[in-house]
């Protein structure tokens, strides 16, 4: 089975039960935002926990194994970004992305924040004057080796 039909299956599962994202992620053990990711196609589990996944989804083998595959990530993302939100996070970067370089640069070195070793928490803040989104960013710095 292909990984875009897996994802659509677990999608549709996900919704017709009611199971929010957090509850397949407590399932597993792992984030919201790691379990979703993965759920998208853009990250792998393990046997064990497909198997949890599929369980709780009431899908079969082939899915679970679908579920293991590795992703080729990012190929799906059209560029620009024609979705909304994620059009604002892309304006974040193209307002931002080389202020938050430069800040990096002067506050650690020439280097790249991996996307590997990395964490990312999205948070609700209550807010009278209208809810807030809160996204934390937390990669490891990798410096450029010299040779």
């Amino acid at each position: 089975m292909k990984r875009e039909i897996c994802t659509a299956l677990m999608l549709e599962a996900k919704q017709e039960k009611g199971i929010s994202f957090q509850q397949i992620a407590d399932e597993i053990g792992r984030s919201i935002v790691w379990t979703t990711s993965a759920i998208l196609g853009q990250n792998t589990c393990d046997a064990i926990e497909s198997k949890k996944v599929c369980e709780l989804l009431g899908l079969g083998i082939d899915i679970e194994k679908a579920f293991q595959q590795f992703p080729s990530k990012g190929t799906e993302a059209i560029m620009p970004p024609t979705d909304p939100l994620i059009y604002r996070l892309y304006e974040i970067v193209l307002i931002y992305g080389d202020t938050i370089k430069q800040v990096i640069h002067e506050k650690l070195g020439d280097g790249i924040m991996s996307a590997i070793d990395f964490n990312m928490q999205i948070e609700k803040e209550e807010n009278p004057n209208g809810d807030r989104v809160k996204i934390t960013l937390d990669g490891k710095f990798l410096p450029y080796k010299k040779w």
